[in-house]
């Protein structure tokens, strides 16, 4: 059954798409995606094994090797991927809905954050692979050029906490580029990808440009996309401990890995703050997503000062959040994504506990009513840890905050990269020269000043320590999806 063609409450068939056709396993293995909210099923899934994985990479590389796709002219590319993106928001409803069911997300941010986020990637990759310019060297007889021809098959691997807008984040500049793309969603969250190849090959992309293979990592599916010697990039995003075995996997071949992982990022709020503006940003700093963001603000650091009166403000916010059903346009906040991640981030409240920490509001799943049947935690704030503590430098990736006061800059800052991640930062002051002075020494990869994820394509993403390798983005996605040539012609 097509995705497109199921109502909302029907059980899909999930099957791979390869080489332009939708087929099944080659084992005929399955495995189930549920809904977060109730754990009801909502459809089998094809699992990939290593042979679909590389039944996958195979037609990719005869996509690009003997295909059109690498050899049309950018501007051509581009007519395409509009009509891919214009596909998008012809079905964004249903991609909405689909997302929500699949991921918990709630449906105000499907709808109007996650699927227009989801288009205008297409759009702005396509713009910028079409107006990009090469360089030229002229040196009297000798007349230097370059050019950027595509890298060739990229393997592109998303995670679960927003999936297709992720997915594209990788698949559009690999595809305006001219690479040909094979891409494993997250095995929690296959509905958006499987229904975003449909959309794209009835748009016009060329069979095999993009294939899309479900399943999980290590020796199944994912084995061919990191470690088969016909593909020539790996982009991926996830977990630390799994980006470490993705790039040892690629490293056999010398594959180049672009590679954006966990955080735990530093809110730091400053006694001179704006509060009408730190709280509410903070509040959804951490519990956006419910909490299941990689570059969450999950350590507060409040200056001393402030402290009682910003902490009062924020535990009243995130006590007003509505924890609920994500399909209700009223939610805040829906259910985390399964139940081994619930109780991996109820364990980490535990460990706080034990730790000496005070949970101040949170700290149990819910269970009343509706929700009983869910995997649903509420906003949870813990006060009295040190910064060193376990739960204040382990990732927890759900929505647990740790508050931590300080007093001056440079014990704000030394706070801040006392951490062997290094992917965002979020800092409030009205003061311009102390967030300059911040931003520049911070080990992060943004630096938000009296803001939250704001983004901005053309600008570099990706993180430091052990948040990640490379950055994407504008002119660093096409450094990465592409493989510059020098030219140098002898003019006689």
């Amino acid at each position: 059954m097509s995705l497109g063609a199921a109502a909302a409450t029907d059980t899909r068939s999930v099957h791979h798409l390869i080489g332009g056709r939708s087929v099944d396993s080659v084992d005929g293995r399955t495995f189930e995606t549920r809904n977060p909210h109730d754990d009801s099923l909502l459809g089998t899934v094809a699992r990939g094994s290593t042979r679909d994985g590389e039944r996958a990479v195979a037609a990719a590389r005869q996509a690009f090797d003997e295909g059109p796709w690498p050899q049309m002219t950018p501007t051509e590319r581009r007519r395409i991927l509009y009509a891919v993106a214009d596909a998008v928001d012809a079905h964004r409803e249903e991609l909405a809905l689909l997302e929500t069911l699949d991921s918990g997300k709630i449906i105000r941010q499907s709808l109007h954050g996650e699927m227009p986020r989801v288009a205008h990637n297409l759009r702005f990759f396509a713009d910028y692979a079409a107006l990009a310019t090469d360089e030229a060297y002229p040196d009297g007889p000798v007349l230097g050029y370059s050019l950027r021809p595509p890298a060739g098959v990229v393997s592109a691997i998303s995670p679960w906490n927003a999936p297709l807008m992720l997915a594209t984040w990788k698949v559009a500049p690999a595809l305006a580029f001219g690479n040909t793309v094979v891409l494993k969603p997250a095995p929690q969250t296959p509905l958006t990808a499987s229904r975003f190849g449909e959309l794209a090959l009835e748009a016009g992309l060329p069979e095999g440009v993009l294939n899309v293979v479900h399943g999980f990592g290590g020796d199944e599916v994912a084995g061919p996309l990191t470690g088969d010697p016909r593909v020539n990039r790996v982009t991926f995003t996830g977990s630390s401990a799994t980006g470490a075995a993705v790039m040892r996997a690629a490293a056999a071949h010398l594959t180049p890995v672009s590679a954006e992982m966990g955080g735990k990022s530093a809110n730091i709020v400053f006694a001179d703050a704006d509060l009408d503006v730190a709280v509410p940003e903070s509040v959804r700093a951490i519990f956006g997503g419910s909490g299941q963001v990689c570059f969450a603000g999950s350590r507060l650091l409040v200056q001393r000062a402030v402290l009682p009166e910003f902490l009062e403000r924020f535990v009243a916010e995130a006590e007003k959040l509505v924890v609920g059903d994500p399909r209700q346009h009223g939610t805040a906040m829906g259910p985390l994504i399964e139940r081994r991640h619930l109780e991996k981030v109820h364990g980490y409240v535990e460990l706080a506990r034990k730790e000496g920490g005070t949970v101040i509001t949170g700290g149990a799943q819910l269970t009343a009513g509706p929700l009983a049947d869910g995997w649903y935690y509420p906003p949870t704030v813990i006060t009295g840890l040190d910064n060193d503590s376990r739960t204040a430098q382990e990732e927890i990736f759900g929505p647990v905050e740790t508050v931590i006061p300080f007093d001056t800059e440079e014990e704000a800052l030394r706070l801040a990269n006392t951490t062997r991640y290094g992917l965002a930062g979020i800092l409030f002051t009205t003061d311009l020269d102390r967030a300059h002075r911040m931003a520049a020494r911070w080990k992060a990869g943004t630096v938000w000043v009296n803001c939250y994820f704001q983004r901005d394509l053309r600008m570099p993403f990706g993180g430091e320590g052990i948040s990640g390798v490379g950055r994407e983005g504008g002119q660093f996605s096409r450094e990465f999806f592409t493989e510059p040539r020098a030219v140098v012609l002898r003019i006689r």
